[in-house]
């Protein structure tokens, strides 16, 4: 099974080498970027390419894996590549309809995971939520999908949807507030990697208890004169505007 990697950034890199660990044949990469394109097809052994009319017309499976607002208009191009061929993506918010009226057989593959190209990371632990447009094609995703995962999910569109939102929140904005923390600090020239264990507790907590339960702090309890407090000591305005909302939506939780 010959396939086409579409894009080369964070998500695109990780899958790839995977799937090279996996012993599946990757014949080419595609970049707008082509520097980026060539260190990973260098990485994986295959050619590269950032022109549309040089991505190879002979492969069993396209993956995307691009921004999603070039998504669209790279489908439109590629898909007429191969009408026999499988065209998926690996978006966890773009729906699988993107396909539709392209092509014939289509899908998702969505790693649930945050990627950096310089961070390895353990892809048999990652879940990978899948999809498809007919029987065939799920069998041929699901069987990519466990060369590399252990945790295989059917997952329609809209659930995918919510699990990306949900994904924001426990990692985006919570690796925001990790960021506004920094920079706190840094202010008074405090190294970051003294909250290294509360944070891994913080993370400890909630694969045994849940995020409502392992909830501490003064927003819990609601203490108004340690809020104000805090909220006078930090820097702008926005800041103090995301602790108040922050808080209130803890104290209503609870």
């Amino acid at each position: 099974m010959k396939i086409v990697i579409l894009g080369s950034g964070n998500l695109a890199t990780h899958l790839s080498l995977a799937l090279k660990a996996a012993d599946c044949d990757i014949v080419q990469v595609f970049s707008r970027t082509l520097v980026h394109g060539r260190a990973l097809a260098h990485q994986i052994g295959c050619s590269y390419t950032n022109r549309t009319d040089d991505i190879r017309d002979d492969a069993d499976v396209y993956i995307f894996s691009v921004k999603d607002d070039a998504l669209a208009t790279l489908i439109s191009y590629v898909c007429r590549k191969g009408s026999d061929a499988l065209f998926l993506h690996t978006a966890g918010s773009m729906p699988m309809t993107v396909f539709e009226g392209q092509t014939s057989h289509f899908g998702v593959l969505y790693p649930m995971q945050t990627f950096s190209k310089a961070r390895p990371v353990e892809f048999r632990e990652i879940p990978c939520f899948i999809e498809a447009s007919d029987a065939q094609s799920l069998k041929t995703i699901r069987s990519l999908a466990e060369r590399i995962s252990a945790r295989v999910v059917d997952c329609d569109s809209e659930k995918r949807k919510k699990l990306h939102l949900a994904a924001v929140f426990a990692c985006n904005l919570t690796n925001h507030c990790y960021r506004l923390a920094e920079r706190l600090l840094e202010s008074e020239h405090i190294d970051f990697r003294l909250f290294h264990p509360l944070i891994e507790e913080t993370a400890r907590k909630v694969m045994t208890m849940s995020p409502k339960n392992a909830q501490t702090g003064p927003m819990v309890r609601y203490d108004q004169n340690v809020m104000n407090m805090q909220m006078s000591m930090l820097p702008d305005a926005r800041t103090r505007e995301i602790y108040r909302l922050m808080a209130e939506s803890i104290h209503e939780d609870y």
